[in-house]
């Protein structure tokens, strides 16, 4: 005998199995999750700006209103603008120089010509460039330094022993803890009269390295060490010398845990940047938002907040940069990377 449950429950499956097949043939599955890949974050998006508008309303601080999504595009545009101007301002004086010196020159041939570089304020779009180019050449170098770290750790249990408690030891410290050190460090030993690189870029640059390498160290090492033991019963029975073993074993089997470190590397790398270049001046965004501060006019909340979404905005587009090449340089191509 059907009770009125199972039959409730049989029509409700075949409606909702008839509404899904009504729907692909209306619409195919591709373009539903290309809709939802799109609409999805849109959604978020707005939900994120109508917030954030709601509770600025609702925010006064000393300098007035906390701003919203109006004012913190109208800052974004004067930005914008205020770079356009001293581009131009470079260009002109470029040129001044160059009427200059041909003038002296069709006085004196034999005058030497002075090129004189030009010394405006950096911009916005600038300290974005340079932000950059600082977080880049640390996490590089953290790289260089922790997949053949991570390599020889999980190759050797006695050695991962050793070595995990100073990783431990270290892993947790703040930038702001070792930026004096490498402030002081960094004054000491790099006395260059004509340095090729600013004091502050080195000292950025070394602090990202010093807080961005543990989670590649850790995870090339958790990958390493978690490799399958046919696969190293095949080394063993083909007899590979052990730099072949490294990059015909080793590298290919843990590069997913590799990538997993990768990515946390380079997202703590922009994070942990910009309090270094706040403390240490290097001209980029950390800079930038501690100069609005301290100056305190009225616009300086609205380009502050103009700089805390771009510093994440570029962290995203970074994330999906690495996640890209993951995918790319990964093995497993059925592998779910998000």
């Amino acid at each position: 005998m059907i009770t009125k449950s199972a039959t409730s429950s049989s029509l409700s499956s075949g409606s909702s199995s008839s509404w899904k097949s009504i729907t692909d043939d209306v619409m195919p599955m591709w373009l539903q999750d290309m809709i939802k890949a799109i609409m999805l974050p849109i959604a978020g998006l707005l939900f994120f700006l109508l917030i954030w508008g709601t509770g600025a309303q609702n925010i006064d601080t000393s300098l007035g209103k906390f701003p919203g999504p109006s004012q913190a595009l109208e800052q974004f545009k004067s930005l914008i603008t205020e770079h356009n101007d001293e581009r131009e301002k470079e260009v002109a004086f470029y040129q001044r120089q160059d009427d200059r010196n041909a003038a002296r020159l069709a006085q004196d041939p034999n005058y030497t010509i002075k090129i004189r570089n030009y010394t405006g304020k950096p911009t916005f779009i600038d300290q974005i460039g340079t932000s950059l180019i600082t977080v880049l050449t640390g996490f590089i170098l953290a790289s260089l330094v922790a997949i053949p770290l991570g390599i020889m750790i999980g190759l050797s249990k006695n050695l991962y022993a050793a070595a995990n408690p100073v990783i431990q030891l270290f892993k947790p410290v703040s930038p702001l803890a070792w930026l004096p050190l490498v402030t002081m460090v960094v004054s000491a030993v790099y006395t260059s009269e004509d340095p090729l690189f600013a004091k502050s870029f080195v000292t950025s640059v070394i602090t990202v390295l010093l807080c961005s390498l543990w989670p590649t160290v850790l995870n090339t090492a958790v990958g390493v060490a978690a490799i399958s033991q046919d696969l190293l019963n095949v080394s063993k029975v083909l007899r590979l010398k052990p730099m072949t073993h490294v990059f015909k074993i080793v590298i290919p089997s843990s590069i997913p845990m590799v990538f997993t470190g990768l990515r946390l590397s380079l997202g703590i790398a922009w994070m942990v940047l910009i309090a270094a270049e706040m403390l240490a001046q290097n001209p980029g965004l950390g800079k930038f938002v501690w100069d609005e501060f301290q100056n305190g006019s009225s616009n300086s909340l609205g380009r502050i907040m103009v700089a805390v979404i771009v510093i994440g905005l570029i962290g995203f587009l970074l994330d999906r940069i690495m996640l890209m090449l993951q995918k790319y340089f990964s093995w497993d191509k059925q592998a779910l990377l998000r």
